[in-house]
């Protein structure tokens, strides 16, 4: 699922070129250094928010249209002028990225395909993920 958050930026001019990020759709308050990487982390942290509420079997918050964005009344506002932008994010090909943890599957094979198997020194663990991928159509 695709979807566009509207996100206040506030840079601080300070040294280290900090820049306040909040998304008040889904409760967001992180930093970046420098724009690219507050629309990174921005990027990230929705990400991250929405894969935890579906793991949770929570909904995806919609987001609010850029112009009910307040960037005046957002949490950093007394930190310096903020100013709202969007960032776009794929649930799905997040989702995708970062979710590597393994789950054990048991498969059941003929005894001689898994002697096979074994003697060629053939990870079938390995082989079946890239079948189930080639048969699902999706890659890493």
């Amino acid at each position: 699922m695709k979807n566009i958050y509207p996100v206040i930026f506030t840079p601080l001019n300070d040294e280290k070129d900090t820049v306040l990020v909040e998304v008040p759709d889904l409760g967001i308050l992180t930093e970046g250094y420098g724009m690219v990487d507050a629309v990174y982390m921005a990027r990230d942290a929705i990400g991250l928010k929405g894969i935890t509420r579906e793991d949770e079997g929570k909904d995806i918050p919609n987001p609010s249209a850029l112009n009910d964005i307040d960037a005046s009344k957002g949490t950093f506002a007394e930190d310096g002028k903020g100013y709202v932008s969007l960032v776009d994010i794929d649930f799905v090909e997040y989702r995708r990225r970062v979710d590597n943890k393994t789950v054990r599957r048991n498969v059941t094979l003929p005894n001689w395909l898994n002697q096979e198997a074994e003697k060629a020194h053939i990870n079938v663990s390995r082989v079946l993920q890239e079948a189930l991928m080639a048969k699902l159509n999706v890659s890493r």
